[in-house]
């Protein structure tokens, strides 16, 4: 198994699909049918291993059958697993501006004066874009940016940092006007 650290998320197993075993699964990858070209996948559930037989997509949600699913009960208790594949199977990223979410997680989070506001703590995708999780470590609290170009205008994964330029001139520990 490899070391956790260079394990990247591709998906989560969702509800069980139909009564033959089908499962729903959230995959993170461009394009969702991809994750069945991994090949096996781990998972955070040790010593399970799960390999993806067919997917298809129907409408916005992958279906997939998994090897060794055959009924409803067994795709059940699948529910939330997550699907894991280590970073030296994905693709290289030949263009600078491109990488992978996973890449942005400890980068520094600097405003555009150049102070340090925290490190990235999470990419999160909740169907209206992403959503950069920022920590600041002197007091713990997160801070949530949308994450587009404008709020986000540069991203150096090689120096270790990015830059935020918060929206409505709101600066993290600000509290909103009443």
């Amino acid at each position: 198994m490899a070391d956790k650290s260079s394990r990247i998320l591709m998906g989560t197993i969702g509800a069980a699909h139909g009564i033959k075993g089908e499962v729903r699964i959230a995959s993170h990858t461009q394009d969702p049918e991809a994750i069945a070209g991994y090949g096996p996948l781990e998972t955070d559930r040790p010593g399970l291993i799960i390999t993806i037989e067919k997917a298809r997509l129907q409408k916005t949600v992958l279906v997939a059958r998994l090897k060794g699913i055959n009924d409803r009960t067994a795709a059940e208790q699948l529910n939330g697993v997550s699907l894991f594949v280590d970073r030296s199977q994905l693709p290289e990223i030949e263009d600078e501006d491109d990488f992978y979410h996973a890449d942005l997680i400890g980068l520094d989070a600097r405003l555009e004066s150049g102070v340090s506001i925290g490190a990235v703590s999470g990419l999160f995708d909740h169907g209206a874009g992403d959503i950069l999780e920022v920590r600041d470590p002197r007091s713990g609290d997160t801070f949530l940016y949308p994450f587009t170009k404008v709020v986000v205008p540069i991203i150096r994964i090689a120096e270790g940092y990015l830059v935020i330029a918060p929206p409505l001139d709101a600066e993290p520990g600000e509290e909103e006007p009443d």
